[in-house]
């Protein structure tokens, strides 16, 4: 009887309704945000059902800082590679032990230590995080080891029409003297020292600026043990002067990196405002229309229609303090140009035509979705916080992205299109 009741409920002709990603009510989980003793800022995401964390030390140790190229680089990799106590082999065999995975990695402004473990494990994993910010000693045998390894990678890499196209377009956007501009030549690992390193250390790792972010299973002494091993650090204000880009001239560039290659990398790239414009968060839902998704224009016209590539995207850089807007792909040598003569008549039609709602509604809720995708679980969320924080933005910024994405208008993102995804205004390369 009780069976049949709950039966007699349910409609199974009847589809249930299906909700559209830009119906759905997002919310971004706060941060705890502490203080160290030296003022160095802590937020903290206390969430998920597992007991694991994520540290992540956010330094401005960028190579923005440097004042000779790939110091902020090295520094940053070879932090893990041996302090006066533990040798690169024991401080990499006491994180493993612990079935822990602290990486590096170093950017334009920021540079930083990364740490995975499980929560009970925290207490034994800080106080080697601390030993190689305060006592890495940067052993000659290691930059040695490292600076052969670069070099044989960047020997690899060069070859690679993809990754020479990727350096030089940067280049000719902002200048090679610049920090977004720069790339690696095999000359700089011969220049740099380890007294260079050891300098760039102490200033800004030994007493730089910091900002921690955590996120996960979060034990009641987090603070404490954070204070304990890192609230004494000495701490001083570093900020990243403004600098202006030194665009070059010529806007069309076509350079042969392999005569027998039978590929060849494109990018089309125009300068671009940061996050703090108001055009920002617009242009990210026209870029989704234009190049951002698979489900782009770019990518059905140039890869479903025309065949010339396996895959096509545009997106602005996630630079602080500029920004550019990007194509990107690879095809076939022989179809570079008419590739480029497609994204061009993509950009025109942008800018004739508007949009017509049933794409729009396809691309809001992409963009409704991926956002839902990056706020399943506190790794995903603290990495929003920390892209919004390190961009000197607050929670309004995401409430006015979710509001944009659901609101903004054809008739605006066709002014937008005319703004900016003008043909003169884009650098143009082929590497091939």
């Amino acid at each position: 009887m009780k069976v049949e009741a709950i039966k007699g409920t349910l409609n199974r002709k009847q589809a249930p309704h299906i909700k559209d990603a830009v119906e759905l009510s997002l919310e971004l989980k706060p941060y705890e945000k502490h203080v160290l003793n030296n003022g160095a800022e802590v937020y903290v995401i206390d969430a998920g059902a597992e007991d694991v964390l994520q540290l992540e030390w956010v330094f401005y140790a960028g190579n923005w800082f440097e004042n000779k190229n790939l110091v902020a680089a090295s520094t940053n990799f070879l932090l893990k590679n041996g302090t006066s106590k533990k040798t690169a082999f024991q401080l990499n065999e006491h994180f493993e032990y612990y079935g822990s995975y602290l990486n590096r990695n170093c950017y334009n402004e920021t540079a930083t230590i990364s740490l995975h473990c499980l929560t009970k494990h925290l207490e034994v994993l800080l106080p080697v995080v601390r030993e190689m910010l305060v006592d890495s000693v940067f052993p000659e045998e290691e930059i040695k080891i490292y600076k052969q390894n670069m070099k044989q990678r960047l020997n690899v890499n060069l070859k690679k029409c993809d990754f020479v196209a990727g350096r030089l377009i940067d280049a000719y956007l902002y200048g090679e003297q610049h920090p977004y501009g720069r790339y690696t030549r095999f000359e700089d690992f011969d220049h740099v020292t380890r007294e260079d390193l050891l300098s760039f250390y102490k200033n800004y790792y030994q007493s730089g600026k910091f900002v921690l972010f955590v996120g996960g299973k979060v034990p009641s002494n987090l603070f404490p043990l954070l204070n304990q091993h890192f609230g004494d650090l000495k701490y001083k204000q570093v900020d990243a002067a403004h600098l202006s880009p030194q665009p070059a001239a010529e806007k069309k560039y076509r350079v042969t990196n392999d005569p027998q290659g039978v590929q060849g990398a494109i990018r089309l790239g125009s300068h671009f405002p940061n996050r703090h414009h108001p055009d920002f968060v617009k242009a990210q839902v026209l870029n989704n229309v234009f190049g951002g998704f698979f489900g782009s224009r770019l990518m059905s016209n140039i890869r479903e229609e025309k065949g010339y590539t396996y895959g096509i995207y545009s997106y602005l850089e996630n630079h602080i303090q500029q920004s550019a807007w990007i194509v990107s792909t690879e095809a076939g040598r022989d179809v570079c140009e008419a590739t480029i003569a497609e994204v061009y008549k993509e950009m025109e039609i942008l800018c004739n035509k508007p949009v017509d709602e049933g794409e729009l509604l396809l691309v809001r809720n992409y963009m409704m979705g991926s956002i839902l995708g990056d706020l399943d679980g506190p790794f995903h969320i603290i990495s929003r916080w920390k892209n919004i924080i390190l961009n000197g933005l607050d929670e309004n910024y995401f409430y006015k992205q979710i509001d944009t994405i659901r609101k903004v208008s054809s008739k605006e993102l066709q002014e937008l299109a005319n703004k900016y995804l003008l043909p003169e205004n884009f650098y143009e390369l082929v590497v091939v």
